[in-house]
């Protein structure tokens, strides 16, 4: 059975850290795009107003702000929504600061389908496929609240461009303070040997309750929380194809090009194993109640058992 530690929004966990960074660190510098309370950093420009900037709608000119801020030698944390953060500026970003390898940080909130009645404008499903192609840039999608609490904190000291990627909706909480959290390495939430299960983001807690689903079924299966898609920990997935034999990947977001793709690249370069792929297929999103939203698309543990029992007709 899952163990669940609470429900907190990850946004409240990427302002947090903010501030506690903010706190011993006169480097650190926040810049929103009128979306600082929705993205949960207007925290810490009440608390260090002289490291905030409010630059507007105006996502170009944020990211053109942090690399100039980079430049001169502080550590800038540009966020508003994760469709606008990665989409709007993403030549700026391409340009000014992966080809520079500038020490920018961006936060995209309000990921996936979760932002519901925003609709599909809103719904950002295509960042982690545009950020993590980009040479230099580090993707990092966190699972619950602590765990974006600890990615922040430790992104702000990894050399070079990064993206995190949080949500607007309260989400369960499963993993503790103690939890190792390392960017780059894969945490083994669950062990097993017929399917292994990678997730990332809010699919994680699906992942384990689809396990619980399998086990029922008599199937044991692996679950991996893959916080960081880029760089993604090649060994973690090359051991789980070795000892498993057959993998799923799940994820709140397109299935082309993004997280699964990551885990494809590793699997068919090293230790190629059927796989099974569940994610958003090739469409829009649209308003809903964000649950609704994820039954509709089919992402939920549910989708997740399903896939595993498919991909083990083909072990």
């Amino acid at each position: 059975m899952v163990e669940v530690f609470g429900k907190k929004a990850t946004r409240f966990g990427f302002g947090e850290a903010l501030i506690e960074l903010g706190k011993k660190d006169p480097k650190i510098f926040v810049l929103g795009a009128d979306t600082a309370a929705s993205v949960a950093v207007s925290g810490f420009g009440q608390q260090f107003p002289e490291r905030f900037i409010n630059v507007g709608i105006a996502e170009t000119n944020m990211l053109g702000m942090a690399a100039g801020l980079a430049v001169a030698g502080y550590i800038p944390f540009a966020a508003t929504y994760g469709v606008f953060a990665a989409g709007r500026p993403w030549e700026q970003i391409r340009t000014t600061i992966c080809y520079s390898d500038l020490n920018v940080k961006i936060g995209g909130s309000h990921s996936g389908l979760m932002v519901g009645p925003d609709g599909a404008t809103h719904q950002a499903l295509e960042e982690i496929a545009i950020m993590r192609v980009l040479p230099k840039m580090k993707v990092v999608v966190p699972c619950d609240f602590i765990e974006t609490k600890k990615a922040t904190v430790a992104g702000a000291y990894v050399p070079g461009p990064l993206y995190i990627r949080y949500g607007r909706e309260n989400t369960p909480i499963i993993t503790k303070e103690e939890t190792p959290f390392e960017i780059g390495k894969a945490n083994v939430l669950r062990d097993g040997k017929d399917v292994a299960i990678m997730a990332c983001g809010t699919m994680v807690y699906e992942a384990l309750m689809a396990a619980d689903i399998l086990e029922k079924k008599g199937i044991n299966a692996r679950v991996i929380n893959m916080h960081t898609v880029k760089p993604i920990d090649e060994q973690a997935i090359i051991k789980a194809a070795k000892e498993c034999g057959a993998i799923v990947t799940a994820e709140e977001h397109q299935l082309m090009a993004g997280f699964g793709s990551a885990v494809a690249e590793a699997v068919v370069k090293n230790y190629p194993v059927p796989m099974e792929f569940v994610g958003v297929n090739d469409r829009f999103g649209e308003s809903g109640e964000p649950f609704d939203l994820m039954i509709k698309y089919g992402l939920k543990d549910v989708n997740i058992a399903a896939a595993a029992e498919k991909v083990l007709k083909r072990k």
